[in-house]
């Protein structure tokens, strides 16, 4: 037999958001002055309370394997966590600890699809989940939720993507990239249409504590029993505590469902980090002032740069209400020439501020919507001022 390569692996597409944000730290390492909106965490240390406890586990020598779904320890912190904020009643059976978030849903399509399974995912969506899918040899199924809907989709379009082939749904609320949050009223629609169907809804709430103006986050597990036995919710330590390095996701699942993923992530990869579970538990049952700290902080970042946006020229947003970052419509600009050259789409336009003007921002073709860019709050006032500057100059030169 030749030698031939995975077909699999050669259909997956390259991260965008990680090759531009290694562009710019390229570019900034060889003294270039770039402003980065592409990354997507905080700028923030972890909190002390929890580096400290990291830094006792490696001294008292917890540096060993755990159970490949996790420590007991942080398996019962998740789920007083899971009861306390989100409403739902998780044993530490049914809770699978991974390396990360993106790890986590991962074993999820590992878990419930077959070949040729499908499952409905929301456009606006995070790049990540299409290709998941794939991997897991599932078929992804895109519908969109358009600017004048909020970027969210109706129970009515879920209803009607759904066939016989139909697994699962993705839930991502707040969304990356939009920021935009779910009702409890639009959920309870959503859950009626999921359970009616008997299908999945893979519940992604990385951003769960990163919600502003007053809202609060509805997990849509919570809704009724139904919905809770056909939910698979998703959350991780990495956005809300910025310890997007220590790679600690999980998820609460029904015991058999987590059984699963605890047997796939056994062999792919054994147990999360011992020192970074240790940890994990002191982010979730220590102080949580760090948290709340960081939260204000990014809703001044957000309130900001949603005014500075929707006074430029040529580019509209809508107001996010969670996570941290602003979609914005490009249109407009891509209709404009830039010497001498129509600008045609947001990867083009991104090319350009990257090159020209020394901003990394993501052009959001591989998010589902190729006329919009996406702009992460998550880095300092003083930087998204001077970014802001240069973006619109380079409009209002147009």
């Amino acid at each position: 037999m030749a030698l031939t390569l995975s077909k699999k692996a050669q259909a997956v597409k390259p991260s965008s958001t990680l090759a531009i944000t290694a562009k710019a730290k390229e570019m900034k390492a060889n003294g270039i002055d770039v402003v980065g909106f592409g990354a997507g965490e905080p700028d923030f240390n972890t909190p002390d309370n929890v580096c400290n406890v990291a830094i006792d586990a490696i001294k008292d020598g917890f540096t060993k394997y755990t159970p490949a779904s996790g420590t007991n320890e942080l398996k019962n912190a998740i789920s007083k966590k899971f009861k306390a904020f989100n409403g739902l009643d998780y044993k530490p059976s049914q809770i699978v600890i991974s390396n990360g978030g993106k790890h986590s849903l991962s074993n999820v399509f590992d878990a419930i699809l077959n070949p040729g399974d499908e499952v409905i995912i929301p456009a606006p969506y995070w790049l990540s989940y299409p290709e998941m899918v794939k991997l897991s040899d599932g078929v992804p199924v895109i519908i969109t939720g358009t600017k004048e809907q909020g970027y969210k989709i109706t129970a009515k379009q879920l209803s009607d993507a759904i066939t016989e082939k139909t697994k699962a749904f993705i839930l991502n609320t707040p969304s990356n990239p939009t920021g935009m949050i779910y009702s409890r009223e639009e959920l309870e629609e959503i859950a009626e249409v999921i359970v009616k169907n008997d299908i999945y809804v893979v519940a992604d709430e990385m951003y769960e504590y990163l919600i502003y103006d007053g809202d609060k986050h509805v997990s849509i597990a919570s809704l009724n029993e139904e919905i809770y036995k056909r939910t698979i919710t998703c959350s991780g330590l990495s956005k809300s505590y910025a310890m997007t390095g220590w790679r600690i996701g999980y998820t609460g699942s029904s015991e058999e469902i987590a059984k699963l993923m605890g047997a796939i992530q056994s062999h792919a990869t054994s147990n999360p980090n011992s020192i970074a579970q240790r940890a994990a538990v002191e982010a979730l049952e220590g102080p949580q002032d760090a948290v709340a700290s960081m939260c204000k902080e990014f809703n001044k970042r957000r309130e900001y740069m949603y005014q500075r946006v929707s006074n430029m020229p040529l580019l509209s947003c809508l107001e996010p209400k969670g996570a941290f970052y602003v979609f914005i419509d490009t249109n407009a600009v891509l209709e404009k020439e830039y010497k001498g050259e129509k600008i045609a789409n947001a990867a083009n336009l991104a090319k350009i501020l990257l090159a020209d003007y020394n901003v990394a921002v993501i052009p959001c073709e591989d998010f589902g919507f190729g006329d919009h860019i996406r702009l992460s709050y998550a880095i300092s006032i003083e930087q998204i001022e001077k970014g802001l500057d240069r973006i619109e100059a380079f409009v209002r030169s147009l």
